[in-house]
């Protein structure tokens, strides 16, 4: 039997007992502050980032890892006898997932194939535990892939933003620029379509941002139960995040929940206050169980 190892960036913000359990690789994108090269989740951690942030004179920016970073650990895993899946942030929102495939190309010997998530965050996250999980029951490497595949495709992404502030400063904007020079007021609610960043519509206030999430959800899945995974992540927004987290569990009854926050370098894009719900919905319950 094959074994197989698993490799995902920082932006998944996967927690440490779950990497470890897992055999979960991460390869940390890197955040940029003035003259210092930070590791995401490495040298700075969310509360870090977000107090450092909150009166900072000169704003971060972000780069993707190095062709080094992958490299590193595709010789460790192939050394070991890994088969290696890799599944990273989406390539319309970083340059990661080319990093790793030069990274590839350096390690000729090795079998590894390499999937763009066409997300990022908690919806990276349920596809890399989803892959995690099937090699662990035997999986094969092609049918880790082909799982990952579908979870994609069985998953979204709601984000509630303050301000398109950030996004647009950091070039992530995508069609969300759409919203921009609207009322400072308005709220704008975005998703994750083809890896990229859209518009979706604009509320009032934060907390019709929050109620609205849920709703969208609701409509998304209606006749496509069960949810097989629920999560709320935010930017330095915990109380709010768990509140959503707790409501919707009692709405939709998932199998499983998460909750977590936007890595730094994610929270460098995105700002203080974001709130988002992801979700997987209408897979096999057998094929992504814990």
């Amino acid at each position: 039997m094959s074994k197989i190892a698993i490799v995902t960036d920082s932006t998944a913000y996967l927690p440490d007992d779950l990497i470890s359990a897992n055999n979960i690789s991460v390869v940390p994108l890197v955040v940029i502050w003035g003259e210092e090269m930070l590791l995401d989740n490495v040298d700075i951690d969310p509360k870090t980032f977000y107090n450092r942030l909150s009166t900072a004179a000169v704003m971060p920016s972000t780069s993707q890892p190095t062709i080094q970073a992958f490299l590193d650990i595709f010789k460790e895993l192939h050394a070991k006898g890994y088969e290696i899946l890799t599944i990273v942030i989406s390539s319309a929102l970083s340059g990661t997932l080319d990093s790793a495939t030069q990274a590839k190309k350096l390690v000729p010997g090795a079998k590894i194939a390499l999937v763009d998530s066409q997300y990022t965050s908690l919806p990276l996250a349920f596809m890399v535990l989803a892959a995690a999980r099937a090699a662990k029951h035997g999986a094969t490497l092609a049918a880790c892939v082909k799982l990952v595949e579908t979870v994609r495709d069985h998953t979204q992404v709601f984000f509630a933003v303050d301000t398109l502030e950030f996004l647009h400063r950091g070039g992530r904007i995508g069609g969300a620029s759409r919203f921009l020079g609207t009322a400072l007021k308005l709220k704008p609610i975005l998703y994750l379509k083809e890896g990229q960043v859209e518009a979706l519509e604009k509320v009032r206030t934060s907390k019709r941002a929050h109620a609205r999430l849920t709703e969208l959800v609701e409509a998304e899945v209606n006749g496509k139960s069960p949810i097989n995974i629920f999560g709320v992540v935010h930017d330095s927004a915990e109380k709010t995040a768990a509140d959503l987290l707790q409501e919707a569990e009692r709405k939709f009854n998932p199998d499983e929940s998460m909750l977590a926050s936007l890595s730094p370098v994610l929270g460098t894009h995105t700002g203080p206050g974001t709130i988002g719900i992801a979700y997987v919905s209408g897979i096999d319950p057998q094929l992504i169980k814990p």
